[in-house]
């Protein structure tokens, strides 16, 4: 049988144009593949839900160490579920949320762990298990795409990456532009990704963008998970009827799908229907209906088939007799397919299918096996990208150009050693390590795809880095601090030091790169990376002699490149690469002769011999530093009404817009001419109270922007300004920005603001007790989070953890419902929502629609936007603003009104279509063929011209909660949420005891001969150490934990202050705790003074420390978003903090003297120098001593004078802490002012009065 006769009877049999297949089969040119047939037999999975040993009452904890293992408790999340995938075929996995569609993609493409889970079953390909001797790829659910990439960047790179070695260069740029039109990015295709922070694609196009990425791929079979998530009805009938043509060419192509419109429905060769991890029906769409018919559900007329399975497999849980009645309905649909599925009945199917493909001949296919790119593409192709995204980062690059300049002014004979072998290494090792954790998630799917191996990713990343960072910043690095540490001006000398300065570099990012490996996330890479450097830093010779070390870890100094590299750095100074027998000579006060005995110190050989423990003494050879820069149970069980509390007058809103519009202005650069986009065209609109207003459009159509817009949630940056133009009213009157975010509720298009590691249940229950009013009691706003628990359906999953990108919790559709229910917890005036049915099934996005109707009908105006809708919602739509691609307002008036409106323009809308889609479908253009795109363009241009349109607030404001309620609530939450997450634990607890044992290793006992005195000043400057500490624990927590209080401020449920001291209040245990290990190591074991008053001193100097590194990141992490420049500026601060103490640099000018008493380590060193040396006597060698036959340094208080430290120590305590407290109190103001709605008011009318005394 011809190919061409087998499309026309598949399009006939499922209600396809024939010319609309035809047509376009051969539009993606991509390589024939080989058939591959998919059988799914029995698969089940049993999650363990036992909890870890971190969240195990101590009870259990006690009957574990007993040997008495608690019985083993899991859930079922599969049932011995069985389904056939024929080749040629386009397969849906129907269900609900938290049905288990997405855990059946991941067996079946091997992706799931199983290391707290049980799975049997089998999945074979052409009755193979091993899914690796076949090219497959898999769609993710999330979006893991580079932000500063347009994209067609992006497929032009995937391309490369791909398609298989055969394709040549043109034919990846044709296939990439193919690509572009048949999944309708041919507009967006220079626009960049983007990020939160930073607009570019809207997420619709980001999830088309990532499909065109697998199927660059050319797979043999390709899984889909929810592909049409984010979509426009238009949109995703455009991508599934792609999939559709994949199939048709032979492809295996399966999807999970929440929601599909009716056309997508016809689309689909087989369906597997899933109920609560079991299957109620597997086979072909046209038998599907046959049987349920048998079962006695008969497919009612103009309704979606898909949406009609949907609700026949899903649970009603809003009331107890619908759950009965449902419950009942599911239990007997899966009997009924338990008994009548049988492998024999499955077996025939395929057999049928396998005689209606076409037969092809073998030879036209490629192999099975996956043809991974060569090493030289993967590097080239990397290399080219990873050097694109590094130059659009500027930030980054000026971080790591800023840290060269500024450690290179660092002026200090003294500290220079130091900064140049360990300290420069280690401000990159932690912005490489930061950046890494990012680019690691890219390079992990990629590499579970087979499409780039770790050499090609880590030679790349040098490779396009090489001209940027790689070679100007130990450059730069050199030529500054060279020169200004005043160093011989020898050209081989200097040579020597860049050739050094750059193996530090490589070294470190080296480094960065095992971190990563050991662990992926940032706390864990910090831990691992900083304890290491530790290690390296302890075992280069500089703060302990290499003689002083004790034996047992002396042998670790072969194996720390800060050893060779200080060495050399040494030899290259005292010794000098072609210097004298006796080194280098320094001035002496006695004579110019370097054999004369009384100038033995001041010969690079003596200082070589004690490296450095008597350069320390003599002021002479220092040198000003110019300025530089830094389950709970279920009581009620969701069933009870919520008991009668005070009524509030129920004050109405009606929202107006009136040519109502909205631009960036963009700047690239500073000096550049500014760019105006124009987001939204003029509106005029009016959204009423008490009924539904929805917004609706394709992707790309300023939907979002203009609730975010209404909302007053667009916050611009440096290069990037919004600009609103026309007006919007609240009841007529212009409302305050402190009104609408006092009104207004807005739930997001993302779930970026829940906790990962708290329950459902967890999650409501905080919010409501942040936000419901206080005259409720706790029980009060327990049974008020459980009742909305009940209405949004996520009951279910109540004690299951929200999960995130590295844990598995919650389905996609669960965490959207749960946003909702957080935002509608309080009856807010207005609720603005964007996408709230994104990623939901039909049957809850039905439920949702009608919760949020009856919300409406309570007199609250809902504003929500959407993108797919089922047929039966139209009847909702009180009032519609439809919106075009570009923000073009196309209708805006009654919902009853729309279709009578394009019925005049001569568009009947079919009885059998569903209004929504018919409306979309005007109004998209289809970029896919060019004659497509002439005759939609014509009637979308047509549209354009005939727009229809309709023609005391203070009161309403709503209360926040005083602190004395939220401030428990939030402080309760964030220890449940900390408590969760190990490596955050592990990043607290461990990163100070870790560094105290690696002293305790190299320094202890601390003795009191002439080389101790440098191991005695050397373990104090690792005070210093300690300020990055602080940091790096920030930099671990503060970003999520910041990012979530910006959206609860937003909602006006708490302040900075509750923010704040929440935060501080979870960070003190551990410091206090980890401050008594080290002072304890620090005083007894090392031998610093065996006194409890030397206990006490370091313990309080380790916390002061650590705190105030944890102050300066809030600072730094609150005024740049982008976190990795935060990492180099905070660093970059600290060295210079950390040289400036009072050890590595004795002498500073005026200037740097005054800036010093800013920072915290100045003081810690001059408490900590006077009680550790005050009693100390130190004898030396024959060999040590001077000419008069006295040692060099014989006491403590002689050490003291020599560093200039002979402080009053209990001064200097008293100042540590004034200025911890004064560093947390200015770190709380930074979050104040930059998230003070009244000061941001305040500045945007100064700034516009200034524009306007300008002009």
């Amino acid at each position: 049988m011809e190919k061409d006769e087998i499309m026309n009877e598949l399009s006939a049999k499922q209600n396809i144009l024939p010319a609309d297949v035809r047509d376009t089969t051969y539009h993606l040119t991509l390589r024939a593949v080989d058939p591959v047939c998919i059988k799914v037999r029995n698969v089940s999975l049993k999650v363990h839900t036992t909890p870890p040993i971190w969240e195990t009452s101590p009870l259990h904890i006690w009957q574990r160490l007993r040997g008495q293992r608690p019985p083993r408790t899991s859930k079922t999340v599969l049932d011995n579920v069985s389904a056939s995938m024929p080749s040629g075929s386009l397969t849906a996995i129907f269900g609900s949320s938290g049905s288990g569609k997405t855990s059946l993609l991941n067996l079946m493409a091997n992706r799931m762990s199983l290391s707290r889970a049980n799975a049997c079953g089998t999945t074979t390909f052409n009755d193979n298990p091993d899914i690796a001797h076949i090219r497959s790829a898999y769609v993710v659910q999330e979006d893991v795409l580079i932000p500063t990439l347009t994209v067609r960047e992006t497929l032009r790179y995937s391309a490369d990456l791909r398609l298989p070695p055969p394709t040549t260069p043109a034919e990846r740029c044709t296939i990439v532009e193919q690509v572009l039109l048949e999944l309708g990015l041919k507009e967006c295709a220079d626009t960049r990704i983007g990020t939160t922070a930073h607009k570019g694609c809207s997420g619709g196009e980001k999830r088309r963008t990532s499909i065109g990425v697998q199927l660059l791929a050319n797979p043999s079979v390709l899984f889909c998970d929810e592909p049409t998530t984010g979509l426009d009805a238009t949109s995703a009938f455009q991508i599934i009827r792609t999939l559709k043509r994949l199939a048709l060419d032979g492809r295996t192509v399966v999807v999970s799908i929440h929601a599909p419109r009716s056309e997508i429905w016809s689309l689909f060769d087989n369906v597997v229907l899933l109920a609560r991890g079991a299957a109620v029906y597997s086979g072909s769409i046209q038998g599907s209906l046959a049987h349920f018919e048998e079962c006695g559900h008969v497919l009612p007329p103009f309704v979606n088939p898909a949406e009609f399975l949907i609700d026949l497999a899903a649970v009603d849980n809003r009331t107890e007799a619908l759950e009965a009645a449902s419950n009942l309905r599911v239990e007997r649909l899966r009997e009924v397919w338990r008994s009548k599925q049988t492998v024999a009945t499955d077996s025939e199917a395929e057999s049928k299918r396998e005689e209606e493909m076409p037969k092809r001949e073998v030879g036209r296919f490629n192999t099975g096996t996956v043809k991974q790119a060569s090493f030289r593409r993967q590097l080239c192709v990397l290399t080219s990208r990873t050097f694109k995204t590094t130059i659009r980062d500027p930030m980054g690059v000026a971080g790591s150009l800023l840290e060269a300049v500024a450690n290179g002014w660092i002026r200090s004979r003294e500290g220079s050693l130091y900064t140049a072998s360990s300290l420069n290494g280690y401000l990159i090792l932690l912005f490489e390590t930061y950046r890494l954790t990012i680019d690691v998630r890219l390079f992990d799917r990629e590499r579970n795809e087979g499409v780039v191996n770790v050499s090609s990713f880590l030679l790349s990343r040098r490779a396009a880095r090489l001209l940027l960072e790689d070679l100007p910043v130990p450059l730069i690095f050199s030529l500054v601090f060279y020169f200004m540490v005043g160093y011989r001006l020898d050209a081989a000398q200097f040579c020597i030091f860049f050739v050094l300065s750059l193996l530090t570099h490589y070294i470190a990012v080296t480094f960065a790169a095992v971190a990563i490996g050991v662990a992926r996330s940032f706390p864990g890479a910090s831990l691992v990376a900083n304890l290491s450097f530790t290690l390296q830093s302890f075992a280069c010779g500089y703060f302990v002699q290499s003689n002083q070390i004790p034996v047992y870890v002396r042998w670790l100094k072969w194996s720390a490149y800060t050893f060779y590299i200080f060495g050399a750095l040494c030899a290259n100074e005292f010794i000098g690469p072609n210097g004298p027998e006796m080194g280098q000579f320094y001035a002496c006060p006695y004579s110019n002769d370097p054999l004369d005995p009384a100038c033995k110190q001041y010969t690079g050989r003596y200082i070589m011999e004690s490296l450095a423990a008597l350069l320390l003494r003599y002021n002479r050879f220092s040198i000003d530093i110019a300025q530089a820069r830094e389950t709970e149970g279920d009581p009620t069980n969701g069933k009870t009404k919520l008991a009668s509390r005070p009524t509030e007058e129920a004050r109405k809103v009606a929202i107006s817009l009136d040519k109502y519009a909205l631009d960036i202005q963009r700047r690239r650069t500073p000096w550049a001419t500014a760019e105006i986009i124009q987001i939204l065209r003029p509106i005029t609109a009016d959204f009423q109270p008490g009924e539904l207003n929805i917004i609706m459009g394709p992707s790309g159509s300023g939907k979002t922007s203009l609730l975010n817009s209404i909302a007053h949630r667009l916050h611009g940056s440096m290069g990037t300004q919004y600009r609103v133009h026309g007006t919007m009213l609240y009841n007529g009157a212009v409302p305050s920005n402190s009104v609408i975010r006092s009104v207004t509720s807005f739930v997001t298009q993302d779930d970026d603001a829940l906790m990962p590691s708290l329950t459902v249940r967890e999650s409501l229950r905080f919010a409501a007790g942040l936000r419901l009013p206080t005259w409720m009691t706790s029980e009060e706003k327990n049974r008020r989070a459980e009742e909305i628990l009940l209405k949004m359906g996520p009951r279910e999953c109540a004690d299951n953890v929200i999960g995130s990108e590295l844990i598995k919790g919650v389905s996609g559709g669960e965490k959207r419902r749960v946003t909702i229910a957080i935002q509608i917890l309080t009856d807010p005036k207005v609720l603005l929502l964007d996408e709230p049915t994104s990623g939901l099934d039909a049957f809850t996005a039905m439920s949702i629609i009608e919760l949020l109707h009856s919300l409406a009908a309570e007199g609250r105006t809902l504003v929500l936007t959407l993108h797919q809708s089922r047929s039966d919602l139209f009847a909702y739509f009180s009032q519609v603003l439809l919106l075009a691609r570009g923000g073009y307002p196309v209708y805006a008036g009654p919902g009853t009104q729309m279709l009578a409106h394009f019925a005049k323009q001569g568009h009947e809308c079919p009885r059998t279509t569903n209004p929504a889609d018919f409306v979309l479908d005007l109004i998209t253009v289809d970029f896919q063929q060019a004659d497509r795109e002439l005759v939609t363009r014509e009637r979308f241009d047509r549209q354009m011209s005939q727009i229809a349109t309709p023609a005391e607030l203070g009161s309403l404001k709503r209360q926040m909660l005083p602190f004395r309620v939220t401030f428990p609530l939030v402080l309760h939450r964030s220890v449940v949420h900390f408590w969760r997450q190990p490596p955050l634990v592990m990043a607290r607890s461990m990163q100070i005891p870790g560094i105290a044992i690696i002293m305790a290793l190299f320094f202890a006992p601390l003795k009191n001969d002439y080389a101790a005195v440098q191991s005695r000043m050397g373990f104090i400057q690792e005070f210093a150490a300690l300020y990055f500490v602080g940091m790096l624990q920030n930099i671990a927590i503060y970003p999520s934990e910041r990012d979530i209080f910006y959206r609860e401020e937003a909602d006006n449920c708490y302040t900075a202050s509750t923010f704040i001291l929440g935060y501080t209040a979870i960070e003190i245990p551990f410091e206090i705790v980890s401050s008594l290990i080290f002072g304890a190591l620090a005083a007894f074991v090392d031998n610093l003074h065996r006194t409890v008053t030397m206990f006490l001193i370091s313990a309080f100097n380790c916390f002061c420390i650590i705190s105030c590194g944890e102050s300066v990141g809030i600072m730094f992490c609150t005024l740049f978003s982008h976190v990795g420049f935060a990492v180099n500026v905070t660093s970059t601060l600290l060295s210079i903090s950390t040289i400036l103490g009072g050890v590595m640099s004795l002498n500073v000018n005026n200037v740097l003297q005054a800036l010093n008493h800013l920072s915290p380590i100045k003081y810690a060193i001059a408490n900590l120098a006077p009680y550790s040396m005050h009693g100390q006597v130190f004898h030396c060698s024959d060999s040590q001593k001077l000419v008069n036959g006295s040692c060099p340094v014989d006491s403590g208080e002689q050490v003291l004078q020599l560093y200039n430290l002979d402080k009053n120590g209990p001064i200097n305590v008293m100042a540590l802490g004034i200025c911890t407290v004064i560093y947390r109190v200015v770190a709380y103001a930074f979050i104040k002012a930059l998230r003070s709605h009244k000061f941001i008011e305040q500045w945007r009318k100064w700034r516009a009065q200034r524009k306007v005394s300008e002009a």
